[in-house]
């Protein structure tokens, strides 16, 4: 397993981070804990979880297997969903933070997270009051590191730029959607994290599990699968060309004796500016496999062809500006080119 550090900062974590949105949503405590242990026999430290995953029940079964190893482990957890019913019980108001913040180190049974992501956009409070939150938990050593996930390329910069004017903590990692059949956040947001040096941690590198090998081109459901259970499946933002790189996929699997998973995972980590990838799985056997795309490069042919396939043609106005540098070199008049 190779680490990367995150972002700008100093803080080093795995190629492979996994996730738990299963656990205690078809991964029970045993289940759990056994793919906890085996995440660290392949030199995983990153754990993500969200304080509404199985209903706070998937932090409370990571708190649980790690208990012995807090400090052999990155742990990210999420707020912003509803946790209740109540006026106050979502969003990234101060006073939902504070309790979120609070209700997630007892789940966990941890003292501090070492990295705080807002989960989704909230419209109705300022960014000012959410920034400044984040850097009170910060101040206190609740949280190590603050980010954001699903924001728009616009919003990350206007976040950036208050808490660099204000000199409060800023976001270091940006959680996205990203697969061969979800590009587009390379339009605008990867340059921005680029720019600003914020660490790109990856959800859903796999499309939901379609691009897992369960499925063929021109499948859109499995029995069994995500997809019948209408459970956290984005095939509503799967690209017009996703059946030709899922067979593009299976293709180079084939010709590299490897499962389609662990290409489209570690496709994922050759693109620029990724940190790492967040693997999910339901069992002990689907997360090995997963896991396995630490273990190797993709590049060559095999890497082209799915750059290739899975392109999403620039928008305006990338598509009409990315060359006018030509224009402007061509129309400067060097005379001592031409001896």
């Amino acid at each position: 397993m190779n680490y990367r550090n995150m972002g700008r900062t100093g803080l080093k974590v795995s190629e492979v981070c996994l996730g738990t949105m299963t656990f205690g949503h078809g991964t029970d405590e045993a289940e759990s804990k056994k793919i906890v242990d085996l995440a660290f026999d392949a030199g995983i430290n990153f754990f993500d979880t969200a304080n509404t995953y199985g209903d706070g029940e998937s932090e409370i079964l990571l708190g649980k297997a790690l208990k012995d190893r807090r400090r052999d482990a990155v742990v990210a957890t999420k707020f912003f969903n509803p946790t209740s019913k109540g006026p106050n019980d979502s969003g990234m108001s101060r006073v939902h933070i504070i309790n979120a913040v609070e209700d997630s180190l007892r789940r966990l049974q941890m003292d501090h997270l070492d990295l705080y992501y807002i989960h989704h956009v909230d419209t109705q409070t300022p960014l000012e009051e959410m920034l400044r939150a984040m850097d009170d938990l910060v101040r206190q050593g609740k949280v190590r590191y603050t980010a954001c996930s699903n924001y728009e390329a616009w919003r990350l910069m206007e976040a950036i730029w208050i808490s660099d004017v204000e000199g409060w903590a800023r976001f270091e990692c940006y959680q996205p959607q990203y697969s061969l059949v979800v590009r587009d956040i390379e339009q605008e947001v990867i340059p921005v994290c680029q720019l600003k040096g914020l660490g790109v941690v990856v959800w859903s590198p796999l499309g939901g599990g379609f691009l897992s090998g369960k499925y063929q081109p021109g499948q859109r459901s499995v029995a069994g699968s995500r997809s019948e259970e209408s459970w956290a499946y984005p095939q509503s933002y799967f690209a017009a060309n996703a059946d030709e790189s899922l067979q593009a996929l299976l293709e180079v699997a084939d010709e590299t004796g490897r499962s389609p998973a662990q290409i489209a995972l570690r496709w994922v980590l050759e693109q620029p500016a990724i940190t790492s990838v967040i693997i999910g799985a339901r069992t002990v056997e689907q997360a090995r496999d997963n896991m396995l795309a630490g273990s190797f490069t993709l590049e060559g042919e095999a890497l082209d062809k799915l750059d290739k396939v899975s392109f999403l043609p620039h928008r305006y106005p990338r598509e009409m500006e990315e060359n006018m540098h030509v224009r402007r070199n061509d129309a400067v008049d060097m005379p001592s080119l031409d001896a």
